[in-house]
């Protein structure tokens, strides 16, 4: 699953979870994507999206989180660093639910 912004959908991709806004569900998980679905995701003003990604098992977050804990190594005590390595955490998270 990969979390991905309105304007970069693509006809074909199917999505990971439901579209919600205002606790009403809009589309639900599994729907496959067209062009009238995605111009009405779009004028929704829905942000972004979680999509099946094939062949996206994890471990792309995986290595990620890695590699973000290795750069702050010894780090984190620093002003600002382990503000930054958090706020970056959590782009990761959301992004690789």
């Amino acid at each position: 699953m990969k979390r991905i912004s309105a304007e970069e959908l693509q006809p074909g991709m199917k999505l990971a979870r439901p579209v919600v806004k205002d606790s009403m569900t809009l589309l639900g998980q599994g729907t496959e994507l067209t062009d009238r679905l995605i111009a009405r995701i779009q004028a929704m003003n829905i942000a972004d999206v979680a999509i099946d990604a094939p062949g996206e098992d994890g471990s792309a977050r995986e290595t990620l989180i890695s590699n973000l804990d290795r750069r702050f190594k010894g780090r984190e005590n620093e002003p600002y660093m382990g503000l930054i390595k958090r706020l970056v955490r959590e782009h990761i998270e959301h992004y690789h639910e």
